[in-house]
């Protein structure tokens, strides 16, 4: 089958892939998946990334990112991070039809770019970096679900590791009712509702608590060999806040024209949907100095209920997040075994919940087996976000824009590659090192 056929099935009311008529018009050709492309507006794109940067692990960064660094290492690496990623985002967005190709996976891109060898070097990676981001949600989730039980039962009985397979449960059933990133729609609203209350929640409690509390101690705690890996480790956390390491999978669902609308989506997300997380990291770590907690909602005081519905929406938004960050392994297992036709055939709905299941339960089993979150952070962030993020997009920049760079420009995004890779290889040390201190200091399963 020649190409201009090839779009043309593509391109047919009868695919399963609904591409927008302008697509087709630029003549891009866009590679064969189940998954819908070209449907959805820059609007609904900037929530699902702001979704992202907004999920409850923005309760955490007081506690895992001011605490190691202070508060001048912590707000200018922040303010750094927003900046860097932004720059860094819309590189990769730049190039999502280069070659005359929409790129639509991240490994299609490396591999149309350097061959077979970095297809599946950055697809390992890529997976690696969503498993651990998964993994996360699911620790998350687990912890709001305790912290609101809390409130109510304060006994023993219930462990973290139940409330983790909980949530790795409600993940099951979420992912088995939601077929696909684009089939999200109204539960991006419902998102963005939740992350609005627990963040609110958590700003204003800290706040008052802030007001009303004695000095407190901003001095980075631990010996100097101690504080020189977690400053490295809070390095690779401060690259998790921002980045998701699948922009070519996210904006394959965005409307023509590509890059710009994409362009608009990432403003938007380093805009207005970067405030929270600014907002309620700062406000965390002035109101409880180093004592601050990887889960904010441990620290703060204030009415019973008030706090019940900032962890139970903290829980809800954690399970929509994690859908996210999954759907491209959904996407690929979707259209490995062609999984087509409607959502709700008996078919499509048991190999959902066989597969999709089996994933999530291999997630839960490992978040409840060690569920160290900020540790977690700073290993995605070592081992997939920094090369995901910063290393390869400068160097595929430079492939796709060659003979428009300058020199100046070129040896720019190559200092970019080495001193990222510096910087990644440091953190991947440190966070290895954290993770084994922990797992001495804590049994399996613990609760934590």
């Amino acid at each position: 089958m020649g190409k201009d056929e090839q779009r043309e099935e593509i391109s047919s009311p009868s695919n399963s892939q609904k591409l927008n008529h302008h697509v087709v018009a630029l003549d891009v050709e866009v590679p064969q998946t189940l998954h819908e492309v070209g449907t959805d507006s820059w609007f609904q794109v900037g929530v699902v990334l702001s979704t992202g940067i907004n999920s409850a692990y923005a309760l955490g960064y007081a506690g895992t990112i001011m605490v190691p660094l202070g508060w001048t290492g912590g707000v200018i690496g922040l303010v750094l991070s927003t900046l860097i990623s932004l720059y860094a985002s819309t590189l990769m967005a730049k190039i999502h039809e280069y070659g005359g190709k929409r790129h639509i996976r991240y490994r299609d891109l490396a591999g149309f770019m350097y061959g077979r060898t970095a297809y599946i070097i950055v697809w390992a990676c890529q997976y690696a970096n969503l498993f651990l981001i998964n993994i996360g949600f699911i620790i998350l989730g687990g912890q709001a679900l305790k912290a609101f039980y809390v409130l109510f039962e304060d006994d023993d009985r219930m462990k973290l590791a139940y409330f983790i397979a909980i949530a790795g449960l409600a993940c099951v059933l979420f992912a088995i009712a939601v077929p696909t990133m684009s089939s999200l729609r109204i539960w991006l609203v419902i998102s963005s509702v939740f992350s609005l209350i627990y963040l609110t929640v958590a700003f204003v409690l800290a706040l008052r608590d802030g007001i009303n509390a004695p000095p407190r101690d901003y001095s980075i705690p631990g010996s100097k060999i101690n504080r020189f890996f977690t400053t490295v480790g809070a390095a690779a956390n401060l690259v998790f806040v921002f980045n998701t390491g699948m922009i070519p999978e996210i904006q394959a669902t965005v409307r023509a024209p590509v890059v710009d609308n994409m362009l608009k989506a990432l403003y938007f997300q380093f805009s207005l949907g970067s405030v929270p997380v600014h907002a309620v990291t700062y406000v965390g770590y002035w109101a409880y100095g180093s004592s601050s907690s990887s889960y904010l909602l441990n620290n703060v005081s204030g009415p019973v209920w008030v706090k019940a519905l900032a962890n139970i929406t903290a829980f809800l938004q954690a399970i929509i997040a994690l859908h996210i960050f999954a759907c491209p392994t959904y996407e690929y297992l979707d259209t490995k075994y062609e999984i087509k036709g409607s959502a709700i055939a008996i078919r499509n709905l048991a190999f959902r919940a066989l597969v999709r299941g089996g994933y999530l339960a291999l997630t839960t089993f490992l978040s409840a087996l060690l569920p160290f979150l900020g540790d977690f952070m700073s290993l995605t962030g070592a081992i997939s976000t920094f090369p995901l993020t910063f290393i390869l997009p400068n160097h595929m920049y430079i492939i796709a824009m060659k003979k428009k760079l300058s020199s100046l420009q070129k040896s720019w995004h190559l200092l970019n590659v080495v001193f990222f890779s510096v910087v990644a290889s440091a953190a991947l040390v440190a966070a290895f090192r954290l993770i084994a201190v922990d797992s001495k200091n804590y049994h399996t399963f613990a609760d934590l």
